[in-house]
């Protein structure tokens, strides 16, 4: 069984971060980048928002220059994922085991394992990912200024979207399964009183046209089956987020969405010594700026943790 001060799981904007300021700190992070290297941002192509990126940077790369900040501490980074955790409530080493059967103990753990976006599950979905499709429009709204785009979910990440879609784009089609949305009365309100957002209850959609980009949509009708396409340049799904969380049900404290809980201020969560920071605890704003926040929190934490114990571990 190996050894570490601190066992970082997953990698994107929050691993690394908390790798770069883990390693600095000389803990010698070891960490797994798990089933999606880099997390969402190697799925999504120009990135504006990042400071420091002044003439933007493609999401893959922009991951490929973190990871290398973080291996340049010296971090031990590893292809792969964690498949076994057992956390020690007592405060004590925690337990890992990777897919290739490398056991862990553990001083401290960072859990930075992020969130999946639902998609429809369309082939044109897919291959139109990052080519006009998205799943989030503050990270993308902006390439589609003056253009008309649509919204599918009827809840309030949907009506969220679909309202800071509306004042830089000039027509915003929201496309509802039900007759009825899921959204807070405020949310509803919002959109119901923008002018140019369009609200299409009864609708699926069928398929995303287009070739190279995004160019219109094919929707069906769910009473009256009948079909009918719109031109749109953006397409953007809204029905919500699943956080990776399935290895540490039963061991960790979770919202009713299955998103880790931390202590308010901290990446504390209810065992000592295991740290949670990026989307995988944040379902609210989901920027890789926040992650890397907040994986910056996570390693601070993690120290802080490590030199208490040292100092009461001097004491007795």
């Amino acid at each position: 069984m190996e050894h570490t001060k601190c066992l970082i799981i997953g990698s994107g904007p929050a691993g690394y971060t908390a790798a770069i300021y883990a390693a600095r700190a000389g803990m010698k992070p070891v960490l797994y980048k798990g089933s999606q290297p880099g997390g969402q941002l190697t799925i999504t192509t120009e990135v504006e928002n990042y400071p420091g990126y002044p003439d933007g940077v493609q999401g893959p790369q922009m991951m490929m220059d973190f990871e290398r900040q973080a291996a340049r501490f010296d971090t031990d980074i590893r292809t792969g994922m964690i498949v076994e955790v057992r956390f020690n409530k007592e405060g004590g080493k925690h337990y890992a085991k990777a897919e290739d059967g490398t056991e862990w103990e553990a001083d401290t753990i960072i859990i930075a394992t992020g969130a999946s976006a639902k998609w429809l599950g369309l082939e044109s979905e897919e291959r139109l990912n990052g080519k006009g499709v998205s799943a989030c429009a503050v990270c993308d709204g902006f390439f589609f200024r003056g253009m008309d785009v649509a919204v599918v979910g009827g809840g309030d990440t949907a009506c969220e979207e679909a309202s800071y879609l509306s004042k830089i784009c000039n027509k915003v089609y929201m496309i509802v399964r039900r007759n009825e949305l899921r959204a807070s009365k405020i949310m509803q309100q919002r959109v119901l009183n923008s002018p140019n957002i369009e609200i299409l209850w009864n609708h699926v959609t069928e398929e995303i046209l287009g070739e190279q980009e995004v160019e219109g949509v094919r929707l069906r009708n769910t009473e009256t089956g009948e079909t009918k396409e719109l031109k749109i340049q953006g397409f953007f799904v809204a029905i919500g987020h699943k956080p990776n969380t399935d290895l540490f049900v039963g061991q960790l404290d979770m919202d009713e969405s299955g998103y880790l809980i931390t202590e308010k201020g901290s990446t504390r969560t209810n065992i000592p010594g295991v740290f949670a920071c990026g989307d995988v605890q944040d379902k609210i704003y989901r920027q890789a700026v926040t992650a890397a926040g907040s994986g910056c929190m996570a390693a601070l934490d993690a120290e802080r943790y490590l030199a208490q114990k040292e100092v009461m571990t001097e004491s007795h």
